[in-house]
């Protein structure tokens, strides 16, 4: 196993200098390291992203404050959703907005005593955390959801486990699919739409902003296995005030594998 790390404060019992290996990625992970006693492979990158050794079996004194979250790749190119959803939107969506929260939300956790914790647990408790890591953090989870329910041309449509579930919820997917455009359109303003499990059923709701069911200060809570952005930055070029329209491309696009997926997570 290897752990790369990017170092901004340190202080090491044991330092090697070796010569940089090449092809080994840099991690943006945030780890806050008092001592960490390893029988693997540690590479610590300094500043300038030169990589110092450590050997097998050493022990390591750490101060450091590296990056946690990183913006998720897309596993599919930017124009791989047209033309239902263009390009130029997908990269400015992507690269622009997602890009922002992360850094923010990186930005907002530096010197918090929070280091180190999953998203999952940051919103979980955000009602006692800043405005910053509430908004910015929502944005990363959100986005990094968004992009993965979402595929060139669709997944099949619901089967198996989910179909069942839906079926039992809603009656049947066509009264699913009407509340949940229904969700879609009728948020004022900014925000999300999502499907979620909620005590072993699904349920349909909206939330302002950046925040999701997830969080503590949500008025349902639950765990989304599927949400669309109905942010105007996710349709306007292509859209402009046609929401409408917008979601129901989205639901030509929606990766019901990957909702099946978290479904059963």
């Amino acid at each position: 196993m290897t752990i790369s790390l990017l170092i901004t404060e340190f202080d090491l019992t044991i330092l090697s200098n070796k010569e940089p290996v090449k092809n080994i990625d840099h991690q943006k992970s945030l780890w806050l390291i008092n001592y960490f006693d390893y029988d693997f492979t540690v590479i610590i990158w300094n500043e300038n992203k030169q990589p110092l050794y450590l050997n097998k079996k050493r022990q390591i004194n750490l101060k450091l404050f590296i990056m946690f979250f990183e913006l998720p790749k897309l596993n599919y190119k930017y124009d791989a959703l047209e033309p239902l959803i263009d390009a130029r939107t997908m990269e400015i969506h992507h690269t622009k907005h997602h890009a922002g929260y992360t850094n923010n939300l990186n930005n907002a956790l530096k010197d918090s005593g929070l280091e180190g914790k999953s998203i999952e647990e940051l919103l979980s408790g955000v009602s006692g955390l800043s405005a910053a890591v509430r908004n910015n953090g929502g944005g990363f989870y959100n986005h990094s959801l968004y992009w993965e329910v979402l595929t060139p041309g669709g997944a099949p449509s619901p089967k198996g486990e989910l179909l069942d579930a839906i079926n039992e919820s809603f009656k049947n997917i066509e009264n699913f699919k009407d509340t949940f455009v229904k969700a879609a359109l009728t948020r004022f303003g900014s925000g999300w739409a999502w499907l979620l499990k909620k005590d072993n059923s699904l349920v349909v709701t909206s939330t302002p902003n950046q925040d999701n069911p997830l969080m503590d200060v949500a008025e349902v809570q639950g765990t989304p296995v599927l949400g669309i952005d109905v942010w105007e930055h996710a349709y306007y070029l292509n859209y402009q005030n046609r929401r409408p329209d917008y979601v129901e491309a989205f639901w030509k696009l929606i990766n019901w594998d990957e909702v099946t997926r978290r479904f059963k997570g």
